[in-house]
């Protein structure tokens, strides 16, 4: 008898199950080791990615169990809504933007990887910052994530995927905490131009939780200009308490998809149209303000 020792168990010291795949030991130091390897071996590796270095083994098997654990004992997040997002072919997400660091894209992505129907890979679009960090860039595509711009989300929409834009950018989670929940400027129309080009609805997506986990007291300019960072904050806690002051705060959450907006009924070169693109911005902008209103109002106090 080869391959094996006889006793159900694989020769690397795991349980050898009846699909010819090596479970580890139970236990659940085990599991850990058993994603951090294999975490080590993708990012020194090649792994299966697409044209953009998405990998979803290493996004189901690394990224998203350590988003499950946020989404699900820290934030106990309720996602809604989940029918306005097609169980399969191309949308385009826009959510408000806050939090001070970008938690609320890893929320979003988590829940339609885990409770929409499909499973859907949401293909979030992200700053450039995120790209002139080695190991972040690394992390961030092999979880689905690429660079920001009209030719990617062409790209990304064409092949049928649901891709992700926060329209607000850095002026959304970096805004004081005084500002809370008030939309910042949705740029210059940017995803609206892309939805028409496209041909694909718009789904409009409201978050309420990310506000309160980092509130933002203060932006100490001098320093986040020598970090080359687009502000450097002051919450109740960071950078008083060092690294602790990291943990987010557990808040209330609330994520609500809204009915799509279509853009089937725009006719050619409306993509190049101004009016046609502040019209289509205005609207999904005017959308998710009045549902974070509404959410406002349901979810009370954000803590206890």
């Amino acid at each position: 008898m080869t391959g094996g020792t006889g006793n159900g168990q694989a020769a690397g010291g795991g349980v050898a199950r009846e699909d010819g795949v090596t479970a580890p030991r139970g236990g659940w130091r085990s599991r850990v080791a058993d994603v951090l390897e294999f975490a080590r071996q993708q990012l020194e590796g090649e792994g299966e990615v697409d044209q953009f270095g998405f990998d979803p083994e290493f996004n189901g098997r690394v990224l998203m169990p350590v988003a499950r654990a946020l989404y699900q004992r820290w934030f106990g997040v309720q996602m809604r809504g989940l029918p306005y997002v097609p169980e399969a072919g191309p949308a385009l997400v826009v959510a408000n933007h806050s939090g001070t660091l970008p938690v609320d894209a890893l929320m979003l992505q988590a829940g339609l990887h885990d409770e929409h129907p499909a499973h859907r890979n949401l293909r979030l679009l992200g700053a450039d910052l995120v790209y002139e960090v080695p190991l972040l860039a690394s992390l961030a595509r092999k979880g689905g994530h690429t660079r920001a711009g009209p030719a990617n989300a062409h790209v990304l929409l064409r092949s049928g995927e649901v891709v992700g834009v926060f329209p607000e950018g850095f002026k959304g989670i970096g805004k004081p905490f005084a500002d809370r929940y008030q939309l910042q400027r949705f740029g210059r129309g940017g995803f609206a131009a892309t939805a028409i080009r496209a041909r694909v609805p718009i789904v409009p997506c409201a978050i309420v939780g990310a506000e309160e986990i980092y509130p933002l007291l203060g932006n100490v300019k001098p320093l986040a200009q020598l970090l080359g960072l687009p502000y450097f904050p002051i919450t109740p806690l960071f950078p008083w308490l060092g690294p602790v002051g990291a943990v987010p705060l557990p808040s209330k959450w609330i994520i609500e998809f809204c009915p799509p907006v279509p853009t089937a009924g725009y006719g050619p070169g409306s993509e190049d149209d101004p009016a046609a693109i502040a019209d289509l911005s205005g609207r999904v902008r005017g959308t998710i303000q009045r549902k974070l209103d509404d959410l406002l109002a349901e979810r009370g106090p954000a803590f206890g």
